[in-house]
C-alpha cells in the first residue's frame, strides 16, 4: 500500500478541522494500513482509515463507549461527533495514553478474561472472519513469485473450507480478533486495551490462538509464560482439536501481512519471503523463530 505523505496530511488536517482540534504540530507514529498521528497541544491521538471503512470505523467507536461502560480498560474514544469522513477516509479520535510500553502476556489474558465474559452488546458486531484482508494482501504482494501466491491462494481457500466446517469449542462471546500483546499498552495504572478494528462475535479460542501461535509457531514466548498465560485463563487452547485450524489461519494472516507490505518495503521482503518458505514447508518444522516487522 503506497502513501502519499501530502495527501495524508491533507485527509488529518480536514479531519481536525472539522473535529475542531488543531494538527499544526502533528507528529506522526505509525505510516501503515492504517496512519496512526499524534497531536501533542490536544494529548490527542488520530487514526485514519483505509478508504471505504466508514461503517468499520463507527463500528470501533461504539465498541470504544461500550467498553468504557463496561470498566474494561480500553483506550478512550474522545467524545466528539466521530468518524470524521474526508474523501472516503473515516477518521477517529482518542485519548492519548500515558506513558506505556507494550503488554505483556499476562496483560493479553487478564484483558480477555474482562472481555469474553461480557454479553453480546446490542448493537450489530458482525460474526468474526479470520480471512478477513487476506485475499487482497496476496494480490498485493509483488515481491513474491507467482507460484508462491498461486500457492496462498490455494491456502487460504483450503482454510476457509475447513473453517466453515471447523470444531466446535466454547460458545461464542465477543472477541478482541487480534488479540497479541501489540495490541495492549502496559501504563503504571495496569494494561489497556488497543485497536477494535476486528472486534466481533466468535469463538473465544481465536483470541487465544493469538498467543498460543507466539509459542507454537514464532517462538517469541516462552514455555513458562505460555503456561501462566493458560493458567490465568484456564485453558490450553493447543490442546483444542480445532487448534491447528485456527492456528494455520492465524499463520497465513501474518505471512500475508508481511508480504503485503514487502511490496513498498523493501526492508521486510526477507522476512516476508521466510514466512511463506516455512509455511510451504522450505524451512523444516515449527517454532519458526519469525522476526516482527512492525
Amino acid at each position: 500500500m503506497t502513501i502519499s505523505a501530502h495527501a495524508s496530511s491533507a485527509v488529518l488536517a480536514a479531519a481536525c478541522s472539522a473535529a475542531g482540534l488543531d494538527p499544526s504540530a502533528a507528529e506522526p507514529i505509525r505510516i501503515a494500513e492504517n496512519e496512526i498521528w499524534r497531536l501533542p497541544r490536544q494529548r490527542a491521538i488520530v487514526r485514519i482509515a483505509r478508504p471505504g471503512q466508514l461503517a468499520a470505523a463507527a463500528r470501533e467507536i461504539r465498541v470504544a463507549k461500550w467498553l468504557a461502560d463496561n470498566d474494561v480498560p480500553a483506550v478512550r474514544a474522545l467524545p466528539i461527533d466521530q468518524p470524521v469522513d474526508v474523501s472516503g477516509r473515516p477518521v477517529t479520535f482518542w485519548e492519548e495514553l500515558p506513558g506505556h510500553t507494550d503488554g505483556t502476556v499476562r496483560d493479553v489474558v487478564q484483558l480477555l478474561k474482562r472481555l469474553h465474559p461480557l454479553p453480546v452488546p446490542d448493537f450489530p458486531l458482525g460474526e468474526l472472519d479470520p480471512f478477513v484482508r487476506v485475499s487482497a494482501r496476496i494480490d498485493g504482494a509483488t515481491s513474491l513469485t507467482e507460484d508462491d501466491r498461486s500457492w496462498l491462494r490455494r491456502r487460504h481457500d483450503e482454510l476457509r473450507h475447513q473453517w466453515a466446517q471447523r470444531p466446535t469449542g466454547l460458545a461464542d462471546c465477543v472477541v478482541h480478533g487480534d488479540a497479541w500483546v501489540g495490541n495492549v499498552a502496559r501504563t503504571a495504572s495496569g494494561p489497556i486495551l488497543l485497536d477494535f478494528e476486528r472486534v466481533s462475535v466468535g469463538p473465544p479460542e481465536w483470541d487465544l490462538v493469538s498467543t498460543a501461535v507466539k509459542l507454537t509457531t514464532t517462538g517469541a514466548v516462552s514455555p513458562p509464560e505460555y503456561a501462566e498465560f493458560c493458567d490465568l485463563y484456564g485453558l490450553d487452547v493447543t490442546q483444542w482439536e480445532g487448534y491447528e485450524l485456527l492456528s494455520a489461519a492465524r499463520e497465513l494472516r501474518m505471512a500475508t501481512y508481511a508480504a503485503q507490505h514487502a511490496a513498498t518495503r523493501p526492508e521486510w521482503q526477507k522476512e516476508a519471503q521466510y514466512r511463506v518458505d516455512c509455511l510451504r514447508g522450505r524451512r523444516g518444522p515449527r517454532p519458526w523463530n519469525w522476526t516482527r516487522i512492525m
